[in-house]
Parts: C-alpha cells; sequence; structure tokens
C-alpha cells in the first residue's frame, strides 16, 4: 500500500509537470543525433554504391521496426487500460499515453522503405513483379506459381495501401485517445463523461492496433522472404512488442520516481503490478516462440523451415541460444521476486535488461536474411550467399542510434508537454491507494 492514505488534498491541482529545462540538454543531443544520422543514412540509401546501400537497408529495416514495435505497445496499453477500465493504471496512465504518441513520428522513418531504389535489397518479390512484362499476375502465372497464387495479397497497390492505412489508422487513434485524456486535465468538472468515451473509442479501434502489428510485421517483416510463412508470427510480434513497451513505461515511471515526480500517486504497489505484467509476457512470448519453432519443425515444410534454417547456420546459432535462455530463462528466474517487481530501482534493471533481448529478438528476425537475399538479388555486386556481411555491423549501429535518438527525443517531448498523471480522473484516488 502507498504509505500513507492519500486524499485530494495530496493531488496538485495543476497536475505534474516536468521541468522541462532539466531534460532541454538530453533533447538537444537526441535531436541533433537524429538529424545528422538522417542525413547520413539518406545518403547511404539512396547515393552510396549499391554494396553499400543494399547492406544498409536491412539496418534501416531493423531499427526502423524495432522502435515501431515499442511505440506500437504504449497505443496497445492505453487502448488496453480504456477497455478494462483499470483503476490501478490511471496513475500511470498518462505515460502509456506518452510512449504511445511516438508512434505517429516512429512511422515517418518507414518512408524509405517505400521507395523502389530501397525496396529493391529487401523484397524479391517486388522486383519479380516490377520485372513483369505485359499483365503482371498472367506473368507470375508462367514464371512464379508462388507468387501467383500469392497475388490477392502481394501486390504493390495494396502493399502500399495496407502501409499507409496502418500509419495513418493507429495514429490517428492514439492522438485522440491522447487528446481526450488531456482535456480532462483543464476541465473544472471532469466526471466519467470523458472515461466512458474513451472506452467506447477503444473497443473498435483495437482491432486497427491488432491489424496494425499483425500486418505491418508481415509486409515489412515476412515479405523480406516472400517463400516463409508463419500463422503465428503476427502474435509472436504482438507479444514482444507488449513485453518490451512496458519494460521502456517502467524505466520512464522509474526516472520519474526518481526526479520527484508521480508522488502520492504511484509505490511500490503500482511497480508490482508493472512488475507482473512484465513476468507474465516474458512468460507468453516463449510460449509463442516455442510454439513457432515445434509446429514449424513437426511439419518439416521447406516453405517453413528456411526461416530457422538459416539462423541456425554459422554464429547465428549461437545467438538463437542466447535468446533462448536470455529472453526467458533469466527473466523468468528473477521477475519470480516478488520483492524485486515492487523496487523500482531492481525491477528497471530488468526492464533493461529485457529491452537488450528484445533488440537481439528483432536483429535475428531482420539481418540474417541479409547475405542470402542480397545474394540472390545481385550475385555479381554482393558474391556468394552468405549469413554475414562483414563490416554490415557498423550500419547497424548507426541505423539504431538515429532512430533511437529520435525515439528518445519524441518520448522526452511529449513527457514534458502536460501533466504526468491525469489529476482530474475521478479514479486517481483509486490508483493511488491501490493495494494488490
Amino acid at each position: 500500500m502507498a504509505h500513507h492514505h492519500v486524499t485530494s488534498a495530496d493531488i496538485a491541482i495543476d497536475g505534474d509537470h516536468l521541468d522541462n529545462s532539466k531534460v532541454a540538454k538530453v533533447k538537444a543531443i537526441a535531436m541533433g543525433v537524429a538529424a545528422v544520422g538522417t542525413l547520413i543514412s539518406l545518403y547511404l540509401l539512396f547515393f552510396a554504391p549499391e554494396k553499400i546501400s543494399g547492406s544498409f537497408a536491412y539496418s534501416w529495416l531493423f531499427a526502423f521496426y524495432f522502435f515501431l514495435t515499442l511505440s506500437i505497445g504504449g497505443c496497445f496499453w492505453t487502448l488496453l487500460h480504456n477497455v478494462s477500465n483499470s483503476g490501478w493504471g490511471t496513475s500511470v496512465r498518462r505515460t502509456f499515453e506518452n510512449l504511445g504518441s511516438t508512434y505517429p513520428w516512429m512511422f515517418l522513418f518507414g518512408i524509405p522503405l517505400l521507395c523502389p531504389e530501397v525496396q529493391q535489397y529487401l523484397y524479391e518479390w517486388m522486383n519479380t513483379h516490377r520485372a513483369a512484362t505485359g499483365d503482371v499476375k498472367e506473368y507470375l502465372h508462367h514464371h512464379d506459381h508462388l507468387l501467383y497464387n500469392k497475388y490477392w495479397f502481394m501486390n504493390l497497390p495494396f502493399w502500399y495501401g495496407r502501409v499507409i492505412f496502418w500509419g495513418v489508422g493507429l495514429s490517428l487513434v492514439i492522438i485522440g485517445l491522447r487528446k481526450l485524456s488531456i482535456a480532462q486535465d483543464s476541465d473544472p468538472n471532469p466526471g466519467t463523461a470523458r472515461l466512458f468515451k474513451a472506452r467506447f473509442h477503444s473497443t473498435y479501434t483495437l482491432i486497427i492496433f491488432a491489424l496494425t502489428i499483425t500486418f505491418t510485421g508481415f509486409d515489412f517483416m515476412m515479405g523480406l522472404d516472400y517463400k516463409w510463412f508463419s500463422t503465428m508470427w503476427g502474435v509472436y510480434l504482438f507479444a514482444g512488442s507488449a513485453l518490451n513497451s512496458m519494460a521502456v513505461i517502467i524505466l520512464v515511471c522509474a526516472w520519474l520516481k526518481s526526479q520527484g515526480h508521480l508522488k502520492h500517486v504511484t509505490g511500490p504497489e503500482h511497480f508490482h503490478i508493472m512488475g507482473k505484467l512484465l513476468f507474465a509476457f516474458t512468460v507468453f512470448w516463449a510460449y509463442i516462440a516455442f510454439s513457432q519453432y515445434f509446429l514449424i519443425w513437426y511439419a518439416g515444410i521447406t516453405e517453413e523451415t528456411s526461416y530457422f534454417l538459416i539462423r541456425n547456420t554459422g554464429n547465428w546459432n549461437t545467438a538463437m541460444i542466447v535468446l533462448v535462455f536470455g529472453h526467458f530463462v533469466v527473466p523468468f528466474v528473477i521477475l519470480l521476486q516478488a520483492w524485486l517487481k515492487r523496487n523500482p530501482k531492481t525491477l528497471s534493471i530488468m526492464a533493461g535488461y529485457t529491452l537488450v533481448m528484445h533488440v537481439l529478438d528483432h536483429y535475428l528476425i531482420s539481418v540474417p536474411e541479409r547475405g542470402i537475399s542480397l545474394g540472390n538479388i545481385n550475385h555479381e555486386v554482393f558474391g556468394d550467399i552468405q549469413v554475414s556481411i562483414p563490416g554490415a555491423f557498423w550500419g547497424d549501429i548507426l541505423a539504431f542510434v538515429t532512430i533511437g535518438s529520435a525515439f528518445l527525443f519524441f518520448l522526452l517531448r511529449a513527457i514534458g508537454q502536460h501533466s504526468l498523471y491525469p489529476n482530474r480522473d475521478p479514479r486517481i484516488l483509486e490508483s493511488a491507494n491501490l493495494s494488490n
């Protein structure tokens, strides 16, 4: 429980606001790094020699989708909080919303992936479509029967339409819900009308979220090898997104607590619940990862097994083993401890560790395809098919730091714009006096 029973006298009339001057330097550095990194990245993607551009396209995709999953996760926790009419989450709801509000900005970093100059290195199926003479469907019928069967879904107009919808649709959802939440802070008679409105609009928009996390994974990631497919892919990506966005939320809340914010409204009980959610989705991620591997192994279908065959080659096999133990076994054992989940500092360490494992997870999703795909696309330029390209790791670091700096900037910007918790929400006292 809280240290003492929280009353309305403990809730600041104007809310709790971050002093932007304290983070101005960090924001300036993050914005500068993101701006310079973006300019360098655009040169590498569009103007560098083909061998460098092709390699860096995978670096950019890896970093883009990693941070996109964190933003999508923020949207998920906002929607879930509203739909479930959660009482405990009221104190940290604004952190959910702030994380989710980075989604529109993160999606903008996917714009290079819409350009044929970048797509030619990533998506072999698009090259086949663009090389078709005459009617594309008829051409595929004679030259690539598998692509012909998938033409209803894997065709360029539909792909572009889907991507635009994922970007605009979920952006409008999170912007609308956050705007509704913020308006409550300045309402002299807040009442419950906005809560019911937010709850109603979060029900059907959960469908948009589900489609976005699933089909961005299909369109951006699974499309790297159009022959491969998995019916559990969307759920796998969702599990990682929900898990690691909660890790970011824990880190933000712990940092705000250390700076003297969220006083009276958050305490060990809130971190205990967030820790339990971190634990729950650690188990869920492991269950989905194992289920996907087991079903593909049991069926033994060539088009399905290719994903794991590539990642069990060379040093990728070692990384996959590290992922199994590092992403599940270690956090599972440690997060069983109730005392650890109630302590913001120790829980933050585990949240940071989980994010590191999420980096490894997404690195293994996208980067092992690089050498094989580039070898297939242009044997003369990229050489023989290989499981890794020497020196390409530096491009991975550049892309990750660039988009990561932008993510940090937009997250800090959102945190500093409004009250750190919904101080006029009718359930704030219920949340502040949480006991679980």
